[in-house]
């Protein structure tokens, strides 16, 4: 049996088993609806469009904080790369970078930049930008040194040993921190609605949460969860391809 088989077993096998205890009362609706009927909420709330605009709020926030930490992370681990001492200085940091708590940090945007988007995409960036740079320092790393020497022996410029050579050697590695840099722009966005916004699914979750509408929450944290999984699916296919195509 194929890995992907055995994992939709798995996950189905969990799904029912949910289903069960919620529709024989071993799990109480007033802490989690069955898995059907959250699948019937969120059919509803996307058919009456009700949050429709703390939806669009969210996706627009988690593609812009995804888009600015894959690029900032990028030129980042660039300029790093390039000066050793500034490597040697930062690399300490980097590794224990997740071991402070961002969301410490919230005061301080909301100061600069105000309770909203602006707040919410500066902490998700915060959260997400070094990873990104470390997959691109991994990257740098790891390219082979014969295709450095083979883009001298054929003359070929510095600009076009970078598009031509260092980028499609890098790409696997790159990847991985686009991958890294989506989920925690995912985590970094929803996490900052529950406590800096007044839209968003988060915000609406919380809501939800606090006037005990549990149809409204647990359909929206479904609505997460299967967004996050497309996500992925489309990601790691794409970075199988990759795999696929460095080891040819």
């Amino acid at each position: 049996m194929s890995e992907k088989w055995l994992r939709l077993i798995v996950v189905a096998t969990m799904i029912l088993a949910v289903e069960l205890l919620c529709r024989v009362g071993v799990i109480p609706r007033m802490v989690m609806l069955a898995p059907s009927q959250m699948v019937v909420e969120l059919a509803e709330i996307l058919r009456t469009g009700q949050f429709s605009a703390d939806i669009r709020t969210t996706f627009t926030n988690i593609a812009i904080s995804t888009a600015l930490s894959i690029l900032l992370g990028f030129v980042a681990g660039l300029i790093i790369y390039s000066l050793p001492a500034l490597r040697d200085a930062l690399e300490p940091l980097l590794a224990s970078y997740y071991a402070v708590p961002t969301f410490v940090f919230y005061p301080i945007f909301i100061t600069l930049f105000g309770v909203g988007s602006a707040s919410i995409i500066a902490i998700a960036v915060l959260l997400a930008v070094v990873s990104m740079i470390t997959a691109t320092l991994n990257g740098l790393d790891r390219i082979p040194r014969v295709l450095r020497k083979t883009a001298q022996i054929y003359r070929m410029s510095r600009a076009k040993t970078a598009l031509l050579v260092e980028l499609p050697a890098t790409l696997p590695y790159l990847f991985t921190g686009v991958k890294l840099s989506v989920a925690y722009s995912f985590i970094g966005v929803i996490a900052s609605e529950f406590i800096l916004s007044g839209a968003g699914i988060g915000y609406a979750i919380a809501y939800a949460y606090n006037l005990f509408e549990n149809g409204h929450m647990y359909a929206l944290i479904l609505l997460v969860l299967v967004t996050v999984t497309i996500v992925n699916t489309i990601l790691n296919m794409i970075d199988r391809r990759l795999q696929a195509r460095r080891q040819r």
